[in-house]
Parts: C-alpha cells; structure tokens; sequence
C-alpha cells in the first residue's frame, strides 16, 4: 500500500501519541497505525523528561499483583516502606560530630571524632582510652606551629574547636598528644615558681603582705599581686632587642618608658589579658635572633597566627620565664585554673586508690622510714639523722646482696643481656643533650623527670638527664670493670649496677648522688 506524504509507525503501546486533540496515552493494544509527522508543532518538547503516567503504574501494579507473592526471608533488614535498603544508612552523620587530627611525638597522627563542646581534657581521656594508656593523668594537648617556632598546652576546660578557628587553613599548625607533669606545678610549690624579687603588691589594696601571702592569694585567685621585672623585647621590624621593665597586673601588661617607674605618666598600656594567648617559644636564637633561650611571647586569642600580631620577649633564666607565663594563666583565668587543679587532683587520687589492689601506694608521702631490727615489731624512725644512716645502710646491704646474686653460677649473660635499657621507655637512644632537655620541657619541668641517653663525647658511656628546680643537671654514667665483671657507675665504682635498669631502679627509692630520685621518666607518645 502506497501512503503520500511523510509518515511514521508508531506503536500504540508506547507512552504517549499526538493528535489534533492533545496528548492522550494508549495502552493494552498492540495494532500498528500511521500518524503523520507534524513539522515544528508547538506542543512537542524534547528537552523534557518523558511523564510516567498513574495509569500506567496502575497497569503495572495490576501485572505484578498476578505474580504469587515470595516471603522477605530478612524483614529486619527492610524499612516500613518496603525498600530493601535501610533509611538509617542513607542519613548523613550527625552534624555535631567533627573529625579531629591529633599527633604523637613519633609524627604519627590519629584521628579523633568529637563533640563540638568538646574540651581538652576530655580530648586527652578520649586518647587515653583509645591508646590504653597505663597512665590516667598527666596527659595534655599542645598547640603547636613548627614554622613559627610556637608551642602552648590547652587548659583543660579550654573547647578544641574554638582553638582551632584561630588557625590559619594554609598553615603547618596542629594538635600533639603528650605528657604534662608541669601544668599545676606552680600550685605545688609556688614559692620556687614565683620570686620575692618579682611579686609587689604595689598596685593593690593588701600593702604590708609578705610575699608568700601575696603569692597565695594569687593561687587562690583573691587579691592579685603584680609581676614585674625586665624583659628583652623584640621591636617590630626590626632585628633588635630592647630591655625594658615590665608590669603584670589584672587590667592587663604595662611596660615602663623610663627604667622601672612606676608612675602613670612613663606606663604605657601593652596587651589585655582576656585576650590573649602565651606561647613558649622554640629555636628562638636561630628564628628570632633572640639573647637567650627562655623566649615566649603573647598573640591575640581570637586572631590568626601571623608573625606581626607576636609579641616576642626574652627572660634571663628559665625561672624568670616559668613565673611570668605562669602568672599570665593564672591572671587570665583565676579560679578556673584553680578548679582544674582541683579536679585533676581528685581524679589522681580516685585512680590511685583503685590501683591499691596489692596494699602498696604510689604516692611518696605514704613511705616512711622503719625499723625491723627490734624484737618487738618496727617502729617509725622519726629522727631525720638516723633515717638517714638507716637509709645508706638499707642501700648497702642491697648492693651487697645483688653482688652476691651477680656472682651465683646460674646467672649468666643471657639472663639479664647488658643492652636491656634499650626496651625501656626512658632510654631514648642517641639524642644530642639539647634535644634531651627539649623532651623534658616538653613534659614539665617538675623535680625527678629524667631520661637516659648515648653520650656523643665518650664512647661506650651515658648520661642521666635529670630535672631538679627548673634545671637540667647531667650525670654521666660510666662502665666500670671489677673481678672481670662489667659494671656502671656514677660515683667512680662507690656503687656498680649491672646494667641501666638496675641504675634507674636503684634512684628510684634512693637518693645517692643525685638531688632528688627518679620519678618521672620522660617518654616518647605514639598513636
């Protein structure tokens, strides 16, 4: 059959056919038509999604309602609305939810997801329990920018988030997980932190007060007392430093234009203390060509970490360092220092309590020095003199009995190998004596912190690093050979260890040479 015109087949079971009428949808018959093709028609859209019809869903609804039904053999997995898929897995995570990056001293990360209140401490028992942690306390979050040589520890009540909006997107800055034993240090022995030559109470009401009352009422966050004294200060744009006499008081930091007057006229008003942050300074020699090493300097909180809003000063020894950035928390925030001081206590002695499970404390104030050599049981010695003498006799005789052990047949090489130090965590290889002292002011500078290392000068000798009042003291430890024997000494062959564990175990009761035991052994964290 021959047709004029052009022509086109279209089935009528397809989704839609025009005619002069309007759109109008055939379904269920399959016979074959001839429509003609209406050039340029108006009411054709390609562009447009094709509309499925309810009559045809219906068509499909009646088809699959012919098929039997087959049982969900996992309806559990299946939602109300009969989807195979559950709802739960399609909702995005909960917005108040942030991924956090946190770093080991080993320059590996973890990564954290918290609360968007959440503050330090928390962050820290969050690690703490991630890395099974031995050690409850004494965990801190350092805030660190390597480039710009700045490092600060995050109060414990302080919101990580809220810190980390002051960083800049493009820079190096973040977050370190590490040990602390000098966060509350000040509020343990304040008088070493604070000097007499640097408290006045000049600027306020309670005049004739000694300085450890004054130094008191700082700690207890009552009547403030002023800090002063000089600081190198480094002048902006420019490589030069300048001495210049400094005052802390509560309204803020004040530096005098001329010498060390106090008269209002020659103050001349430097930073507030409600906004603004303290760093410790690293490198600052080679960074900031500064005169000494205890450089730290202050910034706005609220604003980003740029080389131009830094306030550099420079102290003339580590105690002068330590009692101004001290003074800068506890002028910032008072009794909230104060409150996390008392719950970080409370919480040590809820932990040391539960530990109590073989009778032994660890605290130092529970050893006290007896005497088992009467018939009728011990006695306290509470002569100070004869505690002593008792004290170097007890580390006698232990020498001798471990002379004695050293020397049995059984005990060869193999038993104790010399080179068991290297398993231990206070042994920390070769690293040079400035980056040992870095490692214990990274952890605080408390009396006891301790680690042992490779000397660089002399071969086959180490050294004992050791913190005691602010200070670094090195001891070098020494082979010693006697009866054919391999031994370590550090008072010339006084007293032989057989290796470095028996060393630190030894100073760890006793005293010997040193200026205080061994307490805390400086450690490297990883995650």
């Amino acid at each position: 059959m021959e047709v004029a015109g052009p022509w086109t087949e279209v089935f009528e079971a397809s989704e839609r056919t025009e005619n002069s009428v309007g759109a109008e949808t055939m379904l269920g018959s399959s016979t074959l038509t001839l429509a003609p093709l209406v050039p340029e028609s108006p009411s054709i859209r390609h562009s447009q999604p094709i509309l499925i019809t309810s009559n045809r869903m219906k068509g499909v609804e009646s088809f699959s309602s012919s098929v039997p039904s087959i049982p969900n053999p996992f309806p559990e997995l299946c939602s109300p609305s009969k989807s195979p898929v559950l709802i739960g897995s399609l909702q995005p995570q909960s917005s108040n939810k942030h991924l956090i990056k946190v770093y080991g001293e080993d320059s590996h990360s973890r990564s954290v997801r918290v609360s968007r209140g959440a503050t330090a401490r928390e962050v820290c028992h969050m690690l703490v329990q991630t890395t099974h942690c031995s050690d409850q306390e004494n965990w801190a979050l350092l805030e660190l920018h390597p480039s710009l040589g700045l490092e600060r520890c995050l109060e414990d009540h302080e919101v990580v988030l809220e810190v980390q909006t002051t960083w800049s997107l493009k820079g190096d800055t973040r977050l370190m997980f590490c040990k602390n034993y000098a966060k509350y240090e000040f509020f343990r022995k304040p008088m070493l932190f604070f000097p007499e030559s640097m408290i006045s109470d000049s600027a306020d009401v309670s005049k004739g007060m000694t300085s450890s009352e004054l130094i008191q009422n700082l700690l207890k966050s009552g009547t403030c007392p002023e800090i002063q004294g000089f600081l190198h200060v480094k002048e902006p744009s420019r490589k030069s430093w300048k001495k210049v006499y400094f005052f802390l008081r509560r309204s803020g930091l004040y530096c005098s234009s001329k010498g060390s007057s106090k008269e209002p006229r020659h103050l001349q008003y430097v930073a507030d203390l409600e906004d603004l942050n303290v760093y410790t300074v690293v490198n600052s020699r080679k960074l900031y060509g500064a005169p000494a090493d205890f450089t730290f300097c202050i910034k706005p909180s609220r604003n980003l970490i740029r080389v131009q809003d830094l306030k550099i000063l420079c102290a003339d020894s580590e105690q002068i360092r330590t009692c101004w950035t001290s003074a800068f928390r506890l002028f910032k925030y008072g009794k909230q220092l104060h409150a996390n001081y008392q719950l970080s206590k409370s919480a040590s002695r809820i932990l040391e309590g539960s530990s109590l499970t073989d009778g032994k404390s660890k605290s130092e104030a529970n050893l006290v020095a007896m005497d088992f050599s009467g018939k009728a049981g011990g006695r306290v010695i509470q002569n100070p003199a004869e505690a002593q003498s008792a004290e170097m006799e007890e580390g006698q005789n232990w020498r001798r009995r471990e002379a004695l052990r050293c020397s049995l047949p059984n005990l060869n090489s193999a038993a104790r190998p010399s080179s068991i130090h290297k398993t231990q965590l206070w042994f920390h290889g070769g690293v040079s004596r400035k980056e040992a002292q870095r490692l214990i002011e990274k952890q605080g500078l408390v009396d006891g912190m301790f680690l042992i290392r490779e000397s660089q000068q002399h071969g086959q000798c180490f050294v004992l690093s050791l913190c005691y009042k602010l200070k670094i003291k090195h001891y070098l430890v020494i082979p010693f050979e006697e009866a054919g024997r391999k031994y370590y000494t550090m008072d010339d062959g006084l007293t032989l260890f057989i290796d470095l564990l028996q060393l630190v175990e030894f100073h760890q009761i006793n005293k010997g040479i040193l200026p205080v035991c061994l307490k805390h052994p400086c450690v490297c964290v990883a995650l």
